[in-house]
């Protein structure tokens, strides 16, 4: 099978990205927030859904 050169760059550049921030993964996160931000465009943020209560578990029944 061939190699698939767009995983080859994006490997590149997370490796890059890393190593700037000397692979501290706080600062990594960081340094991502902060090219969204400065890219201009909308980020979108997913709001965790509500938890949903608990099903009522029908009543035991005996043997037929």
């Amino acid at each position: 099978m061939g190699r698939d050169y767009i995983v080859d760059e994006v490997r590149r550049i997370r490796e890059e990205q890393a190593a700037k921030s000397n692979f501290d993964i706080k600062a990594i996160l960081a340094s991502a927030k902060k090219r969204q931000r400065k890219s201009g465009r909308k980020v979108v943020s997913f709001v965790p859904r509500k938890k949903l209560s608990p099903r009522p578990q029908p009543a035991a029944v005996g043997p037929r």
